[in-house]
């Protein structure tokens, strides 16, 4: 049985990996003299990578298999391919701790001629990552595309004798300006996100509404239902009519969905929610499939999982971030950048916190999640706009980014352009974006009151 590795959701190449920038006291009035800028990705304990507190000893063996299968590297014999991006969920879910994001390093360089593998390195991927998917926006009679189109193939890989599969054509897409790209979005505290009722997204969504109208914020939920599909990846929210919320889009209504679609997307992995090959040449095709299927005749039930439902433990076990005040300026800088934060309007869509319902797992239930997002999608404007459509989210609106964790990232924003957390929140304001008017409160501050806001961001 095959099992592993998902979600290697990509990325655009930002130069060089955010070093940390020498440290800042923002703490007295003498700063405000100086340029605001990003303290850099904050060093010391990761913070995260281990289970929520209060796991029953049954679900800790499930979070500890989860985590055995999400770091392991998948080969051609166990299903990887024949089109995929990286070999392993690990690979590009690493930083700080496995369950992040991008790391510094781009597993993606070594993979391509991992096992004997022929692959040329596309030219939007670099050492210094961040790790990327990339998606082409059109057709080439110029219907929507939207799809994922896989970096690698296994031809010359160990295990894949007679395949012979060739690269898309990335350069000739690139110079037609129909490549967009995705970096790996983190899943911790993943289990909190999928446990916040529906209600309680739309109380959310309808409070605080004048002071949002004021600003031009709207945002609405990501609905799963039936109706337009990209051909094919990205869209797989199911018709329910609960709110999605997993994705740079929100296009997945479940961890369960997330897992299932990443393993077949992102590594080749057929499974019991994707049971059929992307790629179905003839010559390539190694494993029965679905590659990754119910073990029954297991006399272990937790052996007998599939990987796609260990993926999906893992993260439903996985702890939030934890906040850290080992950042410049420290914890009175931190207060200031909270409260500064919430009164330029930043956390009506980046809401501090959000509370789970009654849910069968207790460590999950009735649980204040610090998040930092609303879960909705919101039209962010030309500047950032994709040309991608998934479920209900058009080409320029995208799932509000939760926060939690952010001290510790490299890459910004859905396609990793930018490595400079200042110059990513100056990213959100272009043409007919809703956070425009937001990004006007906090460029009207002081300096130094820009910089207690980028603290408490670095804090996080």
């Amino acid at each position: 049985m095959n099992r592993k590795g998902i979600f290697l959701v990509v990325s655009i190449a930002a130069a060089a990996v955010a070093l940390a920038f020498s440290a800042q006291d923002v703490s007295s009035e003498g700063a405000s003299n100086s340029r605001a800028r990003d303290p850099g990705v904050r060093g010391g304990d990761p913070g995260a990578g281990g289970p929520i507190a209060g796991l029953t000893k049954a679900e800790l063996e499930f979070f500890e298999l989860g985590r055995e299968d999400f770091e392991e590297a998948e080969d051609v014999a166990k299903g990887v391919g024949p089109r995929m991006n990286l070999d392993g969920c690990g690979g590009c879910h690493s930083q700080p701790a496995t369950g992040g994001t991008s790391p510094a390093v781009n597993p993606q360089v070594a993979f391509a001629t991992k096992d004997g593998g022929t692959d040329r390195v596309p030219p939007f991927i670099f050492p210094n990552g961040p790790v990327r998917e990339a998606r082409f926006v059109r057709n080439p009679d110029g219907t929507p595309d939207g799809g994922v189109h896989a970096l690698f193939t296994i031809t010359g890989r160990r295990a894949a004798a007679g395949c012979n599969l060739a690269q898309p054509d990335f350069e000739h897409q690139i110079a037609k300006r129909n490549v967009i790209f995705r970096i790996p979005t983190p899943v911790f505290g993943a289990g909190l996100i999928e446990q916040i009722p529906d209600a309680a997204i739309l109380a959310n969504q309808a409070a605080n509404s004048s002071q949002k109208s004021g600003l031009g914020i709207r945002g609405r939920a990501n609905y799963a239902v039936a109706g337009r599909t990209i051909s094919g990846q990205g869209n797989n929210n199911g018709n329910d009519g609960t709110i999605a919320r997993f994705g740079w889009k929100a296009q997945n209504v479940s961890l369960l969905m997330f897992s299932g679609e990443a393993y077949n997307v992102e590594m080749g992995i057929t499974n019991e929610l994707f049971q059929v090959e992307r790629e179905q040449a003839a010559g390539c095709q190694f494993a029965t499939v679905p590659n990754d299927a119910q073990n029954f005749e297991a006399t272990d039930a937790l052996r007998g999982t599939t990987a796609i439902q260990n993926f999906a433990n893992f993260q439903r076990f996985l702890a939030p971030p934890m906040p850290s005040s080992d950042t410049p300026g420290g914890a009175e800088s931190i207060a200031r950048g909270r409260s500064l934060f919430g009164s330029t309007g930043c956390g009506l869509c980046h809401t501090p916190a959000l509370r789970t319902g009654n849910t069968t797992v207790a460590a999950l239930r009735n649980r204040t999640a610090n998040l930092y997002s609303d879960l909705l999608v919101h039209d962010m404007g030309v500047g950032l706009a994709d040309g991608i459509s998934q479920g209900q989210a058009g080409p320029r609106e995208f799932r509000t980014s939760p926060l939690w964790g952010l001290g510790k990232r490299i890459f910004f924003l859905h396609d990793g352009r930018a490595s400079d957390l200042l110059k990513a929140i100056q990213h959100h304001h272009s043409d007919g974006s809703e956070a425009n008017g937001v990004i006007r409160n906090f460029n009207s501050l002081r300096e130094n009151e820009k910089q207690h806001i980028l603290n408490f961001l670095r804090s996080l």
